[in-house]
């Protein structure tokens, strides 16, 4: 690391892809210059690589935000390159770590941080829950603010570096609600992992209140969210189940009259296979009444 008062070299490029990928980890926004510390997976890591302090790797991934018009000269050339094409992200990303291996740079000094060394694809979670005309609306007004206030910006490149933000907000949302509820359906406890391997298809972590009813602090808050396998998730989304405040599983009209006249619904939706309340880890923060209250006034189904 530099001396005190000097100034730090420049990043080179590698590092520079390496602060990109980490931001689908790390929400960067909640670290300062007296909080890079705490910052978790794999800032630090990095930052004993690269030999810089944690504030410096923060502040790279807060510069290739792209929507200031400081930072590094190609920050933002990059970040447009890369964020809203997974495809391309991926294949640089296993450039480095293949390179870095090459040389004798192992897994403890470099974590495959993206889980893609072993022929995994990058895989953006919770995707499904996003729609292009909602994205467009809602960075409508931040592209046209920095329209106006740094004009030096591209639109159009500001328009494709907020969406690919959102993407990615909503991916480690839901990295954050699956981790909260140990890869487990919260609905009837089937586990994402078969075999020994994580199959990102058996669960999907959705909002309570939806993205597209919900605010910024809204979207990325983990308490909105429930893990839940595919039918549990449909069922839930549609308002043919709820949860009250003792995160007891009601059905709406109808659900448990019909199970008699059918077997398939009777198999998919009674208890078993779900339980009677919520299955959580003792360490999950639990959901927030007010998103299930929304919930129940806003889709559960009243027949």
């Amino acid at each position: 690391m530099p001396a005190a008062g000097k100034r730090q070299d420049d990043f080179v490029p590698c590092e520079v892809v390496l602060c990109l990928c980490a931001s689908l980890l790390v929400d960067y926004n909640r670290f300062g210059s007296g909080s890079a510390h705490r910052a978790g997976f794999p800032v630090q890591e990095l930052a004993r690589l690269f030999k810089r302090p944690p504030t410096s790797v923060i502040a790279k991934m807060t510069n290739l935000e792209g929507t200031r018009s400081r930072g590094g000269k190609y920050d933002r050339r990059v970040s447009d390159a890369l964020l809203p094409d997974q495809y391309a992200m991926q294949d640089v990303y296993l450039k480095i770590i293949r390179a870095a291996r090459s040389l004798g740079v192992d897994e403890a000094a470099l974590p495959d941080f993206l889980e893609l060394e072993t022929g995994d694809e990058l895989w953006l979670l919770g995707q499904e829950e996003l729609d292009d005309a909602e994205l467009d609306r809602s960075v409508a007004p931040e592209v046209e603010r920095l329209a106006r206030n740094k004009p030096e910006l591209s639109t159009q490149v500001t328009q494709r570096l907020l969406i690919a933000r959102a993407r990615i907000g909503q991916h480690r949302f839901a990295r954050g609600v699956l981790t909260n509820h140990s890869n487990r359906c919260v609905f009837c406890g089937l586990s994402g992992h078969i075999g020994g391997l994580r199959r990102k298809r058996m669960l999907t972590a959705s909002h309570i209140k939806p993205w597209r009813d919900s605010d910024n602090k809204e979207r990325l808050d983990t308490r909105n969210g429930l893990t839940a396998c595919p039918t549990h998730d449909v069922a839930f989304d549609t308002g043919l189940i709820t949860v009250d405040d003792d995160l007891r599983i009601q059905y709406s009209s109808g659900v448990e009259e019909n199970f008699a006249s059918e077997p398939p619904l009777r198999a998919a939706l009674g208890k078993p296979p779900l339980f009677d309340k919520l299955v959580l880890p003792v360490s999950a923060a639990r959901p927030d009444f007010a998103y299930l209250d929304w919930h129940r006034e806003r889709v559960f189904v009243r027949l």
